[in-house]
């Protein structure tokens, strides 16, 4: 019996618009995927929308450092998401941009409801800033030593190593990761969302039933010690959108971010006939609204979200599902082994529909990690895929092709196991429904086991021999046939393609209301092989791929940074500087004690510079011009007050002064004869 249809508006979390998509964004995609191609295969209205998060310092200063505009970036980069999840199979309505007029619309609009309602507060703040950027900066991008365990290279507000908090100011040599200069403290004016007025209203709505119990149990921990103030501002230079009463000051990422999705269905409604925005996000609206979201966001999502979207008149979400991270073989991903994998990389090697197999082979509903275990992986689809599902249909197909002209039997003796398969859909629907993916899975490989037991027992290719016998193969096959399509039913929302190719095979579009209309007498067409299964040497060089782009993008910034000095030769002359700008620098004569290659750098040596009793390591990208062995004991120019930085390779504590056009033609500089070892040049 057909289902009322159901109007259901569903998205996902957004993609920040400064770098590829890799496995961990894809568990989300893949997941919100499957629920949204499962809704539509039921004859329900869901419509699924998605943008890229384009605002924030970090893809400002991504794009400073590339030399084009933040809106070049962030177009390249939402070219390549889409790219990535179009060949995922991910099938977004709309994929659209924070960055967009709808947004800004939207965001000014609930930022003056807020405000009209009493609900923004306006108040000086003391933050670290840098002094030769000029601009305030978060503390994830302030770097330094630990206070407590002096662990070098931490961010301004934890440390990695021991877990102490503290304040940038509480560091021991703090840097800014953009300039490398030391941060001051400086008072700006913020505007804040006043949150803990709406703690009756979030403690009902978390509790309501719209989240999973382990998360209304997190934020009943969080609302229970008494919720802040929200900063919804930061100060120019930031790319983003101008709080529209307060000149030079803009709205934080996280407050447009989400109301991105707002944007992202206004553009779909514009050009969609029929689709209309306030059915979906009025007050009273009978529609459901679904976030697919990671567990690391619930505090954005369930308290900031909800609270600004009835403080502004809107309505609240029906359920935001968080989901837990990606782990592969056990640990977290990483990429000097290669298992830190982008979309891309793993798309150059694999079907997308292996690993969206195994996700849902994985996913529950509860906020659990997902671990990407790559022998299980190999095993489990090479098994299931296949060895059942696909195995159905490839042993019985080449009977009714060769032996009866692709007709199936025009009706069976015995079809009790066919209707088994149909009743099993109602369980099956209810664990997709629920996003019991992996109970969803278990329940079809059971079904294709039974399946190929009766082919096994049935053996067909026994009975092909005799002619007196033929009529019973038919039988048997149809039987197969009509269960393997039901099975592919099942699978269509975790494995589009392969279900596409298999009803060009059946001659029948599959849906789940159909999946009781069975195909006797139907003649189906050649069959073609569906999937293939995945030799561990795909698995191996998608890996070595993944070690060898960690360590390309790793030498790309190390080189970058260690290199700057190579560059200049090609660049116009810079902006003019003051004088007491340039007397900060402090250029020292160098002995190169030492030069030696870096292992697994294209471009690097690594120098010890005796400054006359100080020894420091630098870095230099001109492994292309200069052989070790021919530096050692050639006195240098380096920038010896230069912040250190940390890189891959190693600490970088200077920076040797070359000239050139670059690769091969690089000069570094030399003094004088005479010229001794620390010495300053004037």
């Amino acid at each position: 019996m057909a289902q009322t249809q159901r109007k259901i508006l569903v998205t996902s979390a957004l993609p920040y618009a400064n770098g590829p998509i890799h496995l961990g964004h894809m568990l989300e995609h893949i997941q919100t995927d499957i629920w949204v191609r499962f809704q539509k295969l039921r004859g329900h209205l869901c419509t699924a929308v998605c943008a890229d998060d384009a605002h924030g310092t970090a893809i400002m200063i991504k794009a400073d450092q590339q030399g084009i505009t933040s809106e070049q970036l962030i177009d390249r980069v939402r070219q390549e998401h889409m790219a990535d999840f179009k060949d995922f199979l991910i099938g977004y309505d709309n994929y659209y941009s924070t960055h967009s007029d709808e947004n800004r619309e939207f965001s000014n609009y609930i930022y003056k409801r807020l405000r009209d309602n009493n609900k923004i507060a306006v108040r000086s703040i003391t933050q670290a800033y840098d002094p030769e950027k000029e601009m305030f900066l978060a503390d994830r991008f302030i770097k330094g030593t630990c206070p407590k365990c002096k662990a070098e290279d931490q961010y301004g507000d934890n440390c990695e190593v021991c877990s102490a908090t503290y304040t940038p100011m509480e560091m021991i040599n703090p840097r800014s990761v953009y300039s490398g200069a030391t941060p001051v403290e400086k008072e700006s004016e913020h505007y804040f969302f006043k949150l803990p007025e709406f703690q009756d209203f979030l403690a009902k709505w978390t509790r309501s039933g719209t989240l999973q119990d382990q998360v209304a149990n997190k934020l009943s921990e969080w609302l229970d010690a008494g919720l802040k103030e929200w900063d919804i501002s930061r100060d120019a230079p930031y790319f983003g959108f101008e709080i529209p009463d307060a000149p030079g000051k803009y709205f934080y990422v996280w407050l447009d971010a989400p109301i991105g999705y707002m944007a992202s269905f206004k553009n779909l409604c514009d050009r969609t006939e029929g689709l209309t925005f306030d059915d979906y996000w009025a007050k009273d609206s009978d529609a459901e609204l679904y976030h697919f979201i990671g567990k690391d966001i619930i505090n954005f999502h369930a308290l900031f979200w909800p609270a600004m979207l009835d403080c502004a008149g809107y309505r609240t979400p029906t359920g935001v599902n968080a989901h837990g991270y990606v782990t592969v073989d056990g640990t977290k991903m990483s990429k000097s082994r290669g298992t830190f994998i982008m979309a891309r990389t793993y798309l150059n090697h694999l079907d997308p529909q292996y690993l969206r197999y195994y996700f849902a082979a994985k996913l529950n509903a509860s906020v659990d990690d997902i671990d990407l275990s790559l022998s299980d992986f190999v095993q489990r689809v090479n098994s299931d895929v296949v060895g059942k599902v696909v195995n159905i249909a490839s042993r019985t197909a080449s009977f009714i092709n060769k032996k009866f002209d692709g007709q199936l039997a025009s009706d069976v003796s015995e079809n009790s196991m066919i209707q088994s398969f149909i009743d099993a859909g109602d369980v099956i629907a209810q664990h997709f429904e629920s996003r019991e993916y992996g109970k969803a899975i278990r329940e079809i490989m059971h079904l294709a086991d039974q399946a190929n037991e009766y082919i096994a027992d049935q053996a067909p290719w026994v009975l092909a021999k005799d002619e007196a016998t033929l009529p019973k193969v038919q039988e048997i096959c149809t039987v197969a046939l009509n269960l393997f399509s039901i099975l592919a039913t099942y699978l269509k929302p975790v494995m589009p393609q392969m279900v596409a190719d298999a009803e060009a095979f059946l001659g029948k579009v599959l849906t789940w209301d159909n999946r009781s209309e069975l195909l006797f007498g139907k003649t189906v067409n050649a069959f073609k092989p569906l999937m293939a299964r995945i030799d561990q040497k795909q698995i191996d060089a998608m890996i070595e791929e993944g070690k060898e782009a960690a360590v390309a993008a790793a030498e790309a910034v190390e080189t970058s940074q260690a290199t700057t000095e190579t560059e200049l030769s090609k660049d116009p002359i810079a902006a003019e500087i003051s004088f007491d700008d340039f007397a900060k620098v402090d250029l020292r004569i160098a002995l190169i004690a030492k030069a030696e290659h870096v292992e697994k750098a294209n471009k690097l040596l690594k120098l010890t510079l005796d400054l006359g009793g100080e020894t420091r390591t630098v870095f230099s990208g001109i492994k292309s011009a200069y052989k070790p062995e021919d530096l050692e004991g050639k006195l240098t120019v380096m920038v010896a007050n230069l912040a250190p930085r940390q890189m891959k390779f190693g600490l970088s504590e200077g920076m040797v002064l070359a000239a050139g056009p670059g690769k091969d033609e690089i000069y570094l500089l030399e003094p004088h004869a005479g010229a001794k070892p620390g010495q300053r040049v004037m």
